[in-house]
């Protein structure tokens, strides 16, 4: 292929995506507002990302679109969208390890007591007590990707005792329909699945409650993949502890019974978006242009209900 169109969102995706191969053109457009010139003859198109996805009636204006290249590893706002036929990419790679110490961030924080510490700092108190450790924890896993598997691996060198859930049964890896025999085991749930019909609401009242008293839930998924009003239920009973990146509603308002429990940690959707990620992100798009335009196989396509 000697010439490929390209549409991007913005400027700063435009300057981010070259250099690439002789005879990309490069429109900018989110998909609001009027079209730029040229955008029918469109072939690769890079989503917004953390924006909204394009509208069916901007997607129809670009008859020969083939492929749509997400930098975000979840594709569940795309995928009412998607047109028939089109090839969907995700950034499966690009936000991994940031994701992921995050998770073991929020996860050591809570085990170390370190609100309370903060607290007695700020307090100007010397308040020493004895807190816990990830030796011997049971740590489930929901969700065998690059970033569950990623915090996985470091939250094991402190002497977590791993098990995995996907969303089917495989070699090391439970399924979805084994975790109410799974969950009263788990001292830490961690949630990296993506968001489908058939995650949403997974962790509701009921699988909630099947957790110990103590229990640590780390969402850094989807807000809806756990019930929310029944996690508020349990952090306000005191019974269980949450580190939550993503929360369902997003953003979270500021009156929301969330912001009001001291025993969750709350962070706004940042799991991504650490120094570097646009530089790996553009990156994989230009590799996926380059591979396009060779005929070769695309990476991180997005299968079935992935």
């Amino acid at each position: 292929m000697d010439s490929i169109t390209v549409c991007v969102p913005n400027e700063a995706a435009r300057d981010g995506v070259p250099p690439v191969a002789d005879g990309v053109r490069i429109v900018i457009w989110d998909g609001f507002g009027d079209p730029p010139a040229g955008i029918e003859e469109t072939e690769f198109l890079l989503g917004s990302y953390m924006g909204k996805p394009m509208p069916p009636e901007s997607l129809a204006l670009m008859p020969r679109l083939k492929v749509i290249q997400l930098l975000s590893a979840g594709v569940d706002l795309w995928r009412p969208v998607l047109p028939e036929g089109i090839v969907l990419c995700n950034g499966r790679g690009v936000h991994g390890r940031s994701t992921a110490e995050l998770a073991v961030t929020g996860i050591l924080m809570l085990l170390r007591h370190m609100p309370h510490m903060l607290e007695s700092q700020h307090e100007h108190s010397w308040s020493p007590e004895t807190a816990e450790s990830l030796d011997g924890k049971r740590l489930l896993v929901l969700g065998s990707g690059d970033i569950g598997n990623r915090a996985a691996a470091a939250l094991e060198v402190f002497g977590a005792e791993t098990t995995r859930v996907g969303r089917t049964a495989r070699e090391g890896v439970h399924g979805i329909d084994e975790l109410p025999k799974l969950l009263p085991d788990a001292d830490i749930v961690l949630v990296s699945l993506p968001l489908t019909e058939q995650t949403r609401g997974l962790l509701d009242a009921a699988a909630l409650a099947a957790l110990p008293d103590g229990a640590i839930v780390a969402n850094i998924a989807r807000g809806a993949i756990i019930d929310t009003e029944a996690l508020c239920d349990e952090l306000e009973s005191g019974r269980l502890r949450a580190c939550l990146d993503v929360t369902t509603p997003e953003p979270l308002p500021p009156d929301h019974r969330l912001w009001t429990f001291q025993n969750v940690i709350i962070t706004p959707h940042v799991g991504g978006g650490t120094e570097g990620w646009t530089r790996r992100g553009f990156r994989l798009v230009r590799e996926q242009i380059e591979r396009y335009m060779a005929g070769e196989e695309l990476q991180n396509v997005v299968t079935g209900d992935y």
